[in-house]
């Protein structure tokens, strides 16, 4: 019971890594031992990350552009030469947009689903070799999928193919753990609810809708890094080494709804 949380020695890829929940996500495995690669499309915000997280552990920067097969194969190149195996794969990376419908275009809801969904999926198959060669029966290998508590409920925000494809990672995440639980690989969804991130600063930045917000919450605050951190680092711990298939929504609990 004493290593129940370790995580120590593992080797981590948390894509979205540079900023925001990907972030928070990062500096939780790498402070509790783990190697991580943060991915990011902006090469110096990437790297940036990297240097950051280097003084409290092993991070390493990949940037990679996800939404491109050619990106995505580009990645799981360079992890191969570097690791001959990966015990945590964390797809978090991820893109919205908000339009009214009538002018809502597809090109821009295509994009949303690519990213949000598709690379999920891409990117977990690409990855299975170095995910094999990690599982075994008592710590088997960890993917978790970042969706979103917008993926559990509907939001009032003119984001319509986020919260599809945040629903829809979660059914993916569903049909990937059966299909790989009899190799030793899980995987699992993570839906947190408001954090501190750029896709959530145009609510956040306002104290008084801040506020709002906050107040919606039955635990009445906005999430903080260690939150995130925390069930990431639960699914990715022998504490969590049983668990396959299921979605833990950090959310204060704001899906129980309003008074």
């Amino acid at each position: 019971m004493k290593n129940l949380f370790s995580v120590e020695g593992k080797v981590a890829i948390v894509t979205g890594g540079s900023r925001g929940i990907g972030e928070m996500i990062a500096e939780g495995l790498v402070t509790h031992g783990a190697r991580v690669y943060v991915c990011a499309r902006k090469a110096e915000a990437c790297d940036a990350t990297a240097a950051r997280l280097s003084e409290m552990g092993e991070c390493i920067s990949l940037p990679a552009d996800l939404s491109s097969a050619d990106g995505i194969s580009a990645l799981v190149e360079q992890i191969s030469d570097r690791e001959e195996r990966l015990d945590i794969l964390v797809n978090n990376a991820g893109t919205t947009w908000g339009a009214p419908l009538e002018e809502f275009p597809v090109e821009a809801f295509d994009k949303v689903m690519n990213l949000n969904m598709t690379a999920v999926f891409d990117l977990t198959r690409q990855c299975l070799p170095l995910l094999r060669a990690s599982a075994s029966a008592p710590d088997p290998a960890r993917v978790v999928v970042v969706s979103s508590a917008e993926g559990i409920s509907t939001s009032s925000q003119t984001n319509f193919p986020y919260g599809a494809s945040k629903a829809g990672v979660i059914h993916l995440a569903k049909h990937l753990a059966k299909t790989l639980a009899p190799e030793h690989i899980t995987v699992n969804c993570i839906a947190p609810g408001p954090f501190e991130s750029k896709m959530m600063a145009f609510l956040l930045d306002d104290p008084k809708t801040r506020d709002a917000i906050a107040a919606s919450i039955p635990l009445q605050r906005i999430g903080e890094p260690e939150d995130v951190a925390g069930a990431a680092i639960y699914l990715c711990s022998r504490a969590g080494a049983y668990v396959t298939g299921h979605t833990l929504a950090v959310e204060g609990g704001l899906l129980l709804g309003s008074d």
